[in-house]
């Protein structure tokens, strides 16, 4: 039995009174509710059917569009690099002090390969192996036959590479446009530009960043867009860094000399306008670091700006500058020099074992005495000394704008005793570079001001603060050109020109055991020119000469870097728009220190 479901009385009653069937209205109500029922379902189903063809859509329409672009595009290499990141390949020229490019970018190929588009992989690696002989075979083959997708090749190409490549016919083998860095005078002036290596990559654009020397240290400045092709100026004198490196490769040469440096400096501005050292390399295929033996015999090593040594009598000149500037002496006081003499328990010598006796302070210059000099140092004192080679530069790197300038730290004394004021008086004891030695020279060419070196063009003088008073500066000139007329660098005088200046020959210290070499030295000429009117100073350093024209070898400053720092002079002077002075006086007497 089917129990009828009970209807409410009210609704019965209802519509008894009213003369209509309840079973009726019940079965109309029931119908009503399952025909909402009904719409609702439908509605939901449709909407649900909407969205998914929506969705279907999109999916198929990503996926025919990225099909689109793989079939139109070559995929680029994979790399780690964070999303959104962008290639900026773009980078500024530097030019010397008259436009003259010394760095600019080429636009050249990559080459690289879809192995799995090849269709002779074998021959492609023969092809290519008499091309690019430096290739390895055998790692070729392995990434044209196996399961890799791509493979670079080569990063640059020349034309003629290019074409060769091209005539292979392997379709491969595809090509990628990008920016090197194009350095057009080889290796001139190489230890400044530094060099440059590929960042961000992808073979359509590679991003170049600097390496090092200037081009690393200045590596944001010239990758900077708001620069808008603005190139980089240098101080640097393209012609007259030319010349530099000529006559040093020659002197380096003729005097058999392992290595060599050049400073050429403006006393007034401190700009750099030449600045060599040898060996040296080609930026364009910079050389790799050695792995074994020592830095400072690879051709990377910056002699000029990295090499600290003792650089001997070239540094006596700063104690009777120092000397004259407290009042202590003047030119003329007469200073016994005789033997014997000792201080901190150590014999003070003279070269050869001169015995000079009584000196003035000139002479003590011009005759480079040893124990002259040390007497002077003595009367300075330790404290004052230090104080004043500091002024000049001599206890920090010279804040030169290539990386390797921090490098470049003198070496100094752990306990200042007396002795070490001493020695150091007369250049041994502290260790600075070539460019160090370019800045104190420029105090007492410019009348007694600090300047710091550097390789940018400057619009005028940047003198710094004053170091010595004018005076002194003024009678250090007037020693350093007597030098030169009357004492050990009578082979400096270049006919037209007068040059001041001071030789040093310092014995090289040995690496292991301590103790000095007797057959080995560092040969240092500090000058300025012209002498009654500098506007610059050379520095020359020859690294282990010996000079072979004689009876018995010799490697004295006067005999080795004297001769080579005069031949300098007399090509770089006219180029620099010097006028010669055709009274200038000729030396005659050849001494050695």
């Amino acid at each position: 039995m089917i129990r009828t479901p009970l209807r409410p009385l009210a609704r019965i009653l209802d519509a008894r009174r009213k003369g209509e069937n309840p079973d009726a209205i019940e079965r109309e109500n029931l119908r009503l509710r399952h025909e909402a029922m009904r719409d609702r379902a439908r509605v939901r189903a449709e909407s649900r059917l909407v969205m998914l063809s929506v969705m279907f859509f999109c999916a198929f329409a990503v996926v025919g569009v990225r099909m689109g672009v793989l079939a139109a595009t070559e995929p680029a290499e994979p790399r780690a690099q964070a999303p959104g990141a962008a290639i900026v390949s773009g980078r500024a020229d530097i030019v010397d002090r008259k436009g003259r490019i010394l760095a600019t970018n080429m636009e050249t190929h990559s080459l690289y390969a879809h192995p799995q588009q090849m269709i002779e992989p074998a021959r492609a690696v023969d092809e290519l192996m008499k091309i690019f002989p430096d290739l390895d075979r055998e790692r070729l083959t392995r990434d044209f036959t196996g399961k890799r997708k791509f493979v670079w090749v080569r990063k640059t190409l020349s034309p003629e590479q290019k074409q060769a490549v091209h005539d292979i016919g392997e379709p491969g083998l595809l090509f990628g446009p990008r920016d090197m860095r194009l350095y057009p005078n080889g290796r001139l002036a190489s230890h400044i530009l530094g060099g440059t290596r590929f960042g961000q990559e992808g073979v359509h654009s590679a991003e170049v960043l600097g390496s090092a020397g200037l081009e690393r240290f200045l590596d944001t400045e010239l990758r900077d867009p708001a620069r808008q092709g603005r190139p980089v100026e240098l101080s640097l004198d393209l012609t007259v860094q030319a010349a530099v490196e000529r006559v040093l490769a020659g002197g380096m040469m003729l005097m058999n000399a392992k290595g060599a440096a050049a400073v050429l400096m403006d006393v007034d501005t401190g700009e750099v306008v030449s600045i060599a050292s040898l060996p040296d390399f080609d930026p364009n295929s910079r050389p790799l670091p050695p792995t074994q033996g020592s830095a400072a015999d690879s051709p990377l090593f910056n002699r000029a700006v990295q090499g600290v040594y003792e650089l001997g009598s070239t540094f006596k000149i700063f104690a009777a500058a120092q000397a004259i500037d407290l009042g202590l002496v003047h030119p003329q006081t007469v200073i016994d020099t005789s033997p014997p003499m000792k201080v901190g328990g150590f014999r003070i010598g003279e070269f050869r074992n001169k015995n000079y006796g009584l000196q003035t302070v000139e002479e003590i210059i011009v005759n480079s005495s040893n124990r002259g000099t040390a007497r002077l140092a003595l009367s300075i004192g330790a404290k004052r000394q230090q104080e004043f080679l500091k002024s000049l530069g001599f206890f920090e790197p010279t804040p030169l704008e290539i990386v390797e300038a921090k490098g470049g730290a003198p070496l100094l004394p752990k306990d200042w005793t007396e002795l070490s004021s001493v020695t150091i008086s007369y250049g041994h004891g502290l260790s600075s570079s070539p460019l160090h030695l370019a800045a104190g020279y420029a105090a007492i060419a410019n009348g007694g001001y600090a300047v710091k070196p550097t390789l940018l063009k400057q619009t005028g003088p940047r003198l710094g603060p004053r170091v010595m008073s004018s005076g002194a500066a003024e009678a250090a000139q007037v020693m350093l050109r007597k030098v030169v007329t009357e004492g050990t660098a009578s082979f400096g005088e270049v006919p037209g020109y007068h040059v001041a200046g001071k030789t040093g020959t310092a014995d090289k210290p040995k690496e292991r055991g301590g103790g000095y070499y007797t057959d080995k030295v560092i040969a240092t000429f500090a000058s300025f020119f012209p002498a009654t009117d500098p506007k610059y100073v050379l520095i020359l350093s020859l690294d282990e000469p010996v000079e072979t024209t004689g009876p018995v070898p010799r490697r004295t400053a006067g005999w080795t870097a004297v001769p080579v720092a005069a031949e300098m002079i007399a090509r770089v002077a006219p180029l620099l728009g010097l006028r010669p002075d055709h009274r200038a006086k000729t030396g005659l007497v050849l001494a050695s220190d």
